[in-house]
């Protein structure tokens, strides 16, 4: 018999994985059960509502990537360093946690995110937001919006993953270089 631990985890991952795969308007409390295989009502044992389970999903997944991100993170580095810890970070939390950065990137709107994880996302944002306004600041990254910047960099990453995850591009460590050199290119000042 399952514990309650491991039937919270199940219900979870399969909310994580239907959020990322079908949206979260797409995505109802029956399906997360099946998929976790469990009752529509054991999930309601764990969460009071899709929107509470949704929320806990974001908020997990946003710390776990901010930690990923700020671990060994160069302070003291150039900003081709620092850029380099940004990309293999969500390389790292991406083969970690294959549907999170895809579910954290379609899920940042406020109309289902509490106050906790809408201020757990800026707090992602401004990391971010940081890192390419000092780049801007020294003459190293384009002078564009910091939020075009983020956009051109995580965007691409995750279009990436997602035909990696098709098996339309095979991940070799060639590629992720070559991808790193291009996305540093996008955003560069040049």
């Amino acid at each position: 018999m399952e514990t309650a631990t491991n039937k919270r985890k199940d219900i979870l991952e399969a909310g994580l994985m239907l959020f990322a795969e079908r949206g979260y308007d797409a995505t109802t409390i029956p399906m997360i059960a099946s998929k976790a295989n469990v009752g529509a009502g054991t999930i309601y044992r764990y969460f009071v509502n899709k929107e509470t389970l949704m929320n806990q999903l974001f908020r997990e997944y946003v710390t776990l990537f901010l930690e990923t991100l700020r671990t060994g993170y160069p302070n003291e580095g150039t900003c081709r360093q620092q850029f380099s810890h940004i990309f293999n970070s969500m390389v790292r939390f991406t083969l970690d946690n294959e549907h999170a950065l895809y579910f954290i990137k379609t899920h940042n709107r406020p109309r289902v995110l509490d106050e906790e994880s809408v201020a757990l996302y800026q707090e992602l944002l401004d990391f971010t937001r940081d890192y390419f306004e000092a780049g801007k600041k020294t003459g190293e990254i384009r002078k564009m919006p910091a939020n075009a910047l983020i956009a051109i960099v995580f965007g691409a990453f995750i279009q990436l993953h997602q035909l990696v995850r098709e098996g339309a591009v095979d991940e070799t460590p060639q590629l992720l270089r070559d991808y790193e050199e291009s996305c540093w290119d996008a955003v560069r000042a040049h």
